[in-house]
């Protein structure tokens, strides 16, 4: 579907005239409290949210854009079990690690943060924060990296996905923190949580708002966006609306945010 700059006006109505926290708010009151399906149904809910044009499963931790297919898995032959190595199978991956808020519902099975990935490297990433790695200590077939941080003045272990993906999951976080504005300030991790805003670390702010402008939206969002919206009824506003995260965050956090 192409959604245009006119899409969901309405749906995103209140945030007109706002900007910053008091945007952010108005946006968690928007998509908010979304018909989340069980844990369960997140396998089957997939098959619509994470397919590539061939069907097989769109894992961002093994896709290699534009170079030759590494390994691919199909939905009812490869779900984990076990594993070990990569290429073995693909299981339910939580982009905001299910520790970080104590495995709590409706954030356990909320489909904007949960992608299919490769079970091996899911298992490698364990609950790491996201970043940017210097030296690596390990790395992925697809080149997803594991090491110590560079950006910002933070120096623990992270995972750093490949450059294709880094917008993906930067709105992925961005929607997160604004979906569960009521708890956020609850979660513990090196991440986010602590407060309700920025809800981000300042230095996961700045290299997310960072991956968020290089790597724009895709059309890969854009239909999973949709397939989401068809699940749980509501949707992520940074995908439809990419200057909603300077406007709460960015460089335009000072102005107010009008639809085009």
């Amino acid at each position: 579907t192409n959604l245009s700059t006119n899409t969901y006006r309405e749906y995103y109505s209140a945030a007109t005239g706002k900007k910053g926290a008091e945007l952010k708010t108005a946006l968690f009151g928007i998509i908010g409290n979304p018909d989340i399906v069980s844990y369960a149904e997140i396998w089957s809910a997939f098959e619509k949210t994470d397919v590539k044009a061939d069907g097989s499963v769109w894992d961002m931790y093994s896709d290699n854009p534009g170079g030759e297919i590494i390994y691919s898995f199909s939905f009812h032959h490869k779900k984990c079990g076990t594993y070990r190595s990569e290429g073995d199978c693909y299981n339910r991956e939580h982009t905001i690690p299910q520790s970080w808020f104590k495995g709590a519902s409706p954030m356990y099975s909320d489909l904007f943060h949960i992608y299919p990935t490769d079970g091996y490297v899911n298992n490698r990433r364990g609950n790491l924060p996201l970043g940017e790695v210097g030296i690596f200590s390990w790395k992925s077939a697809n080149g997803s990296r594991i090491g110590q941080n560079t950006s910002g003045n933070f120096t623990q272990t992270v995972f750093e996905p490949i450059d294709e993906y880094k917008g993906d999951f930067a709105r992925t976080y961005f929607y997160m923190v604004t979906a569960y504005e009521s708890n956020v300030a609850s979660w513990e991790s090196p991440q986010v949580g602590g407060n309700t805003y920025p809800a981000i670390k300042n230095w996961a702010l700045e290299m997310f708002l960072r991956w968020h402008r290089e790597d724009p939206v895709s059309t890969k969002e854009r239909d999973r966006n949709q397939a989401v919206f068809g699940i749980q009824k509501n949707r992520n506003p940074f995908i439809d609306h990419p200057e909603l995260a300077e406007h709460v965050w960015g460089n335009k956090k000072n102005q107010p945010f009008n639809l085009k």
